[in-house]
């Protein structure tokens, strides 16, 4: 019986981290009625805000307002990694863009990254934003 966990564990150490984004339309209704406008504030003057910033005619007015959140340098200490930190491209890194309306969130986008966050995966998560609900 021990053998059996011991193979049924074995997957669970090889099997890498997902390289796509993660994305959940909390609001199903954006999908066919499309947001029309966004605002956005940057919480730096860092370069990735200051591309998503120039990505899209944002509006003060809107209601829907986007919010960017990104950090790498991101060091695990479990030992349950291990394997998966040796034998892959573990993620030190991640991106993330979500569309509040109010305090409720109705769109959110995640990736893992493998180094840390540059311009091009700004342009992929706001392309994926704009394919999914703009």
């Amino acid at each position: 019986m021990r053998f059996f966990y011991i193979l049924l564990t074995i997957p669970l150490f090889l099997i890498g981290c997902d390289s796509d984004a993660q994305v959940n339309i909390y609001d199903k209704s954006l999908t066919t009625n499309r947001v029309k406008c966004l605002s956005y504030t940057p919480d730096s003057n860092s370069t990735l805000e200051s591309k998503l910033g120039r990505l899209y005619k944002f509006n003060s007015n809107c209601p829907y307002k986007i919010k960017l959140s990104y950090k790498s340098g991101i060091k695990c200490n479990s030992s349950f990694n291990a394997v998966q930190k040796a034998t892959s491209n573990f993620p030190t890194a991640y991106i993330k863009l979500e569309v509040y309306k109010g305090l409720t969130i109705k769109y959110s986008y995640y990736k893992d990254l493998t180094s840390k966050p540059n311009i091009s995966d700004i342009d992929d998560a706001f392309n994926r934003l704009k394919d999914d609900i703009l």
